[in-house]
């Protein structure tokens, strides 16, 4: 599936803006057809966005379970003779889609695209209705999960993940047309030798008959550098320039299908870093040059917006990573919006992306409530069909990003159960789903404090090892001596393993002018302290290749008397105004440029 575009050959229309919105919190609606004629009872809701924090009111906020979208659009009238295609880029968690009075597709899922080809339900010039149930509830048997608990006030939604359960349609929805013969998929993979660069490609046509398939590939000033032919094949660029952190330089790979007479029938580009990745010993490498991932774990998280991916606040939080001197960050715990990736491979961000499973671990409880009555692994809970979700979730993550220069590192879950027996054959196969969807980039896992080293049984499988851990926070609160050492400690246990560590998680609460001349937990005195204590001992240890705090920013979680107004471990707060943190962070990682 290629994400839409304008070529020559192809156009999209935008359906962003404002749809009309109604809950279903009996979920009669399909039932009663709903999909069927205009929308009744229904409410203005803005698109792309998190429906929660739009209106006021504590039903649409907590709503567990179904919700409709509708809009209607007219088909270009130039779109006659073209397939035409309707496409989400998400929706949280999954959704049903009606064009007028039929369905057109359905997905699990709630942060990757999916699309439907509608061309033999329209005609160009003509106004079709679009319909959208959009389920918002968690299962066991759902990537993240959760359970649905019945209670005298209704519905109540549990899980297990410290951020709130934002849904709806988080970001755009397009038509497209394209032509019938047309290009369906292209992966992309580079390397160099010395000056030379490589750029190979493999590209899956549809209905292409007798038309060729040809390769340009174009420098950033639109020259052509090379050419090709055939459905896969590779490149030689001469004195390539490369793409690197901090130093992004991008090509322009037009892949066309070309008739006997020359006339190109179909066009798309894909913009392509030219660079390599590879985990040796316990470096990691980007064009063979160590890295150390300097950075943060982020969320896509907004007032109002919620979830809902905004350019302006997109532009702005890639200007406060540069700002303090990041050179990366972790999707946690879901793939972002593709516009991120866009915007990452073109400034030089490094990007390690991972998949929604965040919470398949009833040990935890968002990290800070102890247990949570169920076993992780059982055929009640966490079972087979889970896993079979999940690896889908892995190979849709994979097919929607492999062609990101930005992208070194896949991330199959984040803090999940993996000290039991149970865990380990879970997920060894789903290790084995990412590496065959693509075995260019190392895969990995983020490991909890509930699965110290030499107890975890799924780090064998991990090429990167990646820790969550928080001494001096929810381990030694306030001794940041007793914390440094035990750190210390666990840490080089974790070095005796010969792999690469990155620390994708440490940080501590802190209240935005919350001051104390001797430094106290949720202090911004203390957070500063507790940030030098972890370098001192990530610089102690020559294993460690990167540390990303948690959390760039303050955010939303679910309601609790440990989170007051949500989790407050960001360096800025949720409106991105800077702690003592932040300007302690940008004297460390300037420095190290």
């Amino acid at each position: 599936m290629l994400r839409p575009q304008d070529t020559s050959t192809r156009e999209r229309k935008t359906l962003d803006g404002i749809w009309a919105f109604r809950l279903d919190a009996d979920a009669v609606g399909v039932q009663n057809r709903w999909y069927a004629g205009s929308l009744t009872e229904a409410r203005d809701m803005a698109v792309p966005a998190s429906f929660n924090d739009l209106t006021a009111d504590a039903a649409v906020r907590d709503h567990v379970g179904d919700a409709w979208y509708q809009r209607t659009v007219r088909v270009p009238r130039g779109w006659d003779g073209h397939r035409v295609v309707l496409h989400f880029e998400s929706a949280t968690h999954r959704a049903t889609v009606w064009v007028d009075d039929l369905e057109v597709v359905r997905h699990e899922g709630g942060y990757t695209p999916f699309e439907a080809d509608i061309t033999d339900l329209v005609t160009p010039g003509e106004v079709i209705r679009v319909t959208a149930l959009v389920n918002t509830s968690l299962s066991f048997q759902s990537i993240p999960p959760g359970v649905v608990e019945q209670t005298a006030a209704g519905p109540r939604q549990r899980y297990w993940h410290d951020f709130f359960n934002y849904a709806g349609l988080h970001r755009s929805v397009w038509l497209s047309a394209t032509p019938g013969a047309r290009i369906e998929d292209l992966t992309v993979t580079t390397g160099f030798l010395g000056s030379t660069g490589s750029v190979g490609w493999t590209v899956q046509a549809v209905d292409r008959e007798e038309l060729e398939v040809h390769v340009v590939l174009r420098n950033a000033q639109g020259d052509e550098v090379a050419t090709g032919i055939g459905e896969y094949g590779s490149l030689e660029v001469p004195d390539v320039r490369l793409w690197a952190p901090g130093s992004p330089y991008l090509y322009d790979l037009e892949v066309q299908l070309v008739d006997h007479g020359g006339t190109v029938r179909d066009s798309i580009h894909q913009h392509v870093g030219v660079r390599t990745v590879e985990v040796r010993g316990t470096e990691f490498l980007v064009n063979g040059e160590p890295f150390y991932f300097r950075g943060f774990g982020m969320h896509e998280d907004h007032a109002v917006l919620g979830k809902g991916h905004n350019n302006a606040h997109l532009v702005h939080d890639f200007e406060l990573l540069h700002w303090i001197g990041a050179n990366s960050f972790r999707t946690s715990h879901y793939p972002y919006s593709e516009d991120v990736l866009d915007y990452a491979d073109r400034h030089g961000i490094v990007v390690i992306d991972e998949t929604a499973a965040v919470g398949l671990n009833m040990g935890l409880g968002g990290g800070i409530l102890g247990g949570q009555g169920y076993t992780t692994f059982s055929p009640e809970t966490i079972n087979d069909t889970t896993r079979e979700v999940h690896a889908q979730a892995i190979r849709e993550l994979v097919a929607r990003d492999k062609n990101h220069p930005s992208v070194v590192l896949w991330s199959v879950a984040n803090e999940p159960e993996s000290q039991t027996e149970a865990a380990e054959s879970y997920f060894r196969p789903l290790f084995d789903v990412a590496r065959q969807a693509d075995p260019t980039r190392p895969v990995g896992f983020v490991n909890v404090m509930l699965a110290p080293h030499g107890e975890c049984r799924v780090s064998q499988f991990a090429d990167v090892l990646m820790l969550n851990r928080y001494y001096g926070w929810y381990v030694h609160t306030g001794d940041l001596a007793a914390a440094e050492d035990a750190w210390r400690r666990e840490l080089q246990s974790w070095a005796s393993d010969g792999k690469p560590i990155v620390i994708t998680e440490y940080g501590a609460d802190t209240l935005s002018g919350n001051h104390s001349l001797i430094p106290q937990p949720w202090s911004e005195e203390y957070q500063v302290e507790y940030l030098e204590m972890n370098h001192r001992v990530f610089d102690s240890v020559e294993a460690v290749v990167g540390e990303q705090v948690w959390n760039f920013a303050d955010f939303a979680t679910t309601s609790g008397i440990v989170r007051v107004d949500g989790n407050k471990k960001g360096v800025f707060t949720r409106d991105r105004r800077p702690k003592s943190a932040a300007f302690a962070l940008r004297r460390r990682w300037t420095e190290a440029r």
